[in-house]
């Protein structure tokens, strides 16, 4: 990666934390829409899983990775504050000395807070809806879900978010929207095949489940939440925001 192309996460990163410090309300708001964004993601897949299980469960997963690519591609497209995509973003920016950590610490919260609070929202409306008959889908998986050993649910952690900030870079980086929305796709879908966790997207699950699914551990849920967290925290602004930084042109 050029130093150039270092520069505008930095860029990004120091215009993040400008807007958050001089406009509160308005970066929140972007941030509560990317937590739209990922919940129309999670019912979009969670539906189309749910239309497939009894015919053929491997073309309903293969398809819901694919159509949550939604997610990202609405918050790149369109524009909002998603918390994993920050994790590789404002990482960029304070290894590269245009804001500090501090910043970083702010952003991180305020749209790990907003993007719950779009999660929240939007799901409960889907909730409300009638859950498009999805109830015993969700009942069909979410006990999985929640007992995946610690260890390998912190590491499928890391493994999303590198997956995630891949998109987010190449969003960033690449010109052409037709090569944006691919990259996009590929990146994003591969993480969604391959059962890694996103913290942001576990939020609308977890608001899903809790209204339609009896007897959940809300321990479970909240331990899920922190392990996931710190995991995806490591995957965009470790594993790939540092050496990508490191192996730029410059200093």
């Amino acid at each position: 990666m050029n130093y150039e192309d270092v520069q505008k996460f930095s860029n990004a990163a120091a215009g993040k934390a400008a807007l958050l410090e001089n406009n509160f309300g308005k970066y929140f708001l972007r941030a509560i829409m990317a937590g739209f964004f990922i919940s129309v993601a999670m019912i979009f897949s969670n539906v189309v899983g749910n239309v497939f299980k009894e015919a053929d469960p491997a073309m309903g997963k293969f398809l819901g990775a694919l159509v949550f690519s939604i997610a990202v591609l609405l918050i790149v497209f369109i524009g909002s504050e998603l918390f994993t995509g920050n994790n590789l973003v404002m990482a960029f920016g304070a290894y590269d000395g245009k804001v500090s950590w501090g910043q970083v610490g702010k952003v991180w919260i305020v749209s790990y807070i907003g993007n719950f609070v779009g999660c929240l929202i939007f799901s409960l409306i889907f909730v409300f809806a009638g859950a498009s008959g999805t109830a015993d889908y969700f009942a069909g998986f979410i006990g999985n879900k929640l007992s995946i050993p610690t260890g390998q649910m912190f590491f499928r952690a890391i493994l999303c978010n590198f997956f995630v900030c891949l998109a987010v870079a190449c969003g960033v980086k690449l010109k052409s929207e037709s090569a944006k929305f691919c990259m996009i796709v590929l990146c994003i879908s591969g993480f969604v095949v391959s059962g890694f966790e996103h913290c942001i997207a576990n939020m609308s699950i977890f608001t899903v489940c809790c209204c339609l699914v009896p007897g959940l551990s809300v321990g479970a849920i909240i331990k899920s939440m922190v392990i996931v967290t710190i995991g995806n925290m490591i995957g965009g602004a470790v594993l790939l925001a540092w050496p990508l930084r490191k192996m730029s042109a410059d200093k």
